[in-house]
């Protein structure tokens, strides 16, 4: 019997949507007053009383007339969207919308549905109360996030009851929309997974001392002198003017170190690791980018890519199983976020990695020898998110 009344329920909510997107459906007063105007029909025919008849007749027109009106209310609307600017997870999306009304008269008492994407939630009715002739409503309203990604939909459904909210009518009306949810970003104060990166390179080092001393002379600014600083930095008439000690602050270049934040797309991944690892590798690449280091990112879709809003607009559309690059890592040394293991034998000299273990850590005597010729951070699946990504990346 339960198996019965579901069936019977997804039946109806069926044949109802199909006449409502297609037609119009009764609402609740349009069952009423067509009940009332069958049973003053009936009655008038077993009475023969003329006035049951002109009551019937009366209710009668008013439906036909309530059917009618809803269709052509929406039939001349149009409707355009303005771009959607980009948010972070948290965020709420700024959707703009324009509603045309192109005709000689007002339309009032309209509902507004955004069909997202199901990741994005459910739609929520936007009400509209009035569009003038010949006029334009901007509607605007914020939707929250949850999740990066990118997001496109192109379908909105404008509905109404009016003017006699007997009979409901919904159309569908086409416009793209794409929004784009960027990863978190944890804005790290120090973090020597990136800082140590390539120093083992003695060149790079020699590279950076030469053009630290080749940039002696290009003063940045000038601050108040701490205990230790040289002397021979000292700005003697800036200093006599103040009346206390400043000392030059220089330029200091990095000789050129290059950065790369490789994520394991390719591999598989628990989802919520995959998600923890995306937020650490956009935070690493800012981090690498406010210390000026020239910092770029890999996936095993996109390769290797540079700038702040190509690094997070791939890094919202990447995702876990993405097809394998056909040449293979980097040939340089990277920092490597995975949940496989067996990688981390395999990168190139001098590389870091982070390491989300799927089930079990990897054995002692393996994992001692890969920790010393390739340093890493072993990320344990019992902490919390903010502690694997806030703590470890901040403190290694």
């Amino acid at each position: 019997m339960k198996m019965f009344y579901q069936f019977a329920e997804r039946l109806t909510t069926q044949i109802t949507d199909w006449l409502e997107t297609h037609w119009v459906t009764p609402a609740f007063a349009g069952w009423l007053l067509g009940g009332l105007a069958l049973f003053y029909f009936a009655a008038g025919t077993n009475t023969m009383a003329g006035w049951l008849y002109a009551i019937s007749g009366i209710s009668l027109a008013i439906l036909g007339i309530a059917m009618t009106l809803p269709i052509r209310t929406l039939r001349p609307l149009q409707v355009r969207r303005r771009p959607i600017e980009p948010v972070s997870v948290g965020d709420q999306l700024s959707i703009e919308i324009e509603i045309e009304n192109p005709t000689e008269q007002t339309k009032t008492l309209l509902q507004v549905y955004d069909i997202f994407p199901y990741v994005l939630g459910q739609p929520k009715p936007v009400a509209v109360e009035a569009i003038p002739p010949q006029g334009i409503h901007h509607l605007v309203y914020y939707h929250p996030t949850e999740r990066r990604g990118v997001y496109r939909w192109d379908e909105i459904h404008l509905r109404t009851a009016a003017p006699l909210g007997l009979f409901w009518c919904r159309r569908s009306r086409q416009a793209k929309a794409t929004a784009i949810v960027y990863p978190t970003v944890f804005p790290l104060k120090v973090c020597p997974l990136v800082d140590e990166m390539g120093k083992e390179d003695s060149a790079l080092l020699y590279s950076d001392r030469r053009q630290q001393l080749g940039t002696e002379g290009i003063t940045r600014t000038l601050r108040p002198y701490r205990f230790g600083d040289p002397i021979r930095l000292i700005h003697w008439r800036t200093s006599a003017r103040y009346g206390e000690m400043r000392v030059r602050e220089l330029e200091i270049s990095t000789g050129g170190q290059q950065i790369v934040i490789s994520l394991d797309s390719a591999g598989s991944w628990q989802q919520d690791d995959f998600e923890a690892a995306v937020i650490a590798a956009a935070s690493l690449y800012f981090y690498a980018s406010r210390a000026g280091l020239n910092a770029s990112v890999w996936t095993a879709q996109t390769g290797l890519i540079q700038g702040h809003q190509v690094v997070l607009e791939t890094l919202a559309a990447t995702s876990a199983g993405e097809d394998p690059p056909p040449n293979g890592l980097p040939e340089m040394p990277l920092i490597w976020l995975t949940q496989n293991p067996v990688s981390l034998s395999s990168l190139p000299p001098g590389s870091r990695w982070l390491l989300w273990p799927a089930a079990a850590s990897l054995p002692q005597e393996e994992n001692t020898i890969i920790k010393r010729d390739r340093p890493g951070i072993e990320i344990r699946p019992d902490r919390a998110l903010d502690l694997q990504l806030q703590e470890p990346l901040s403190r290694f």
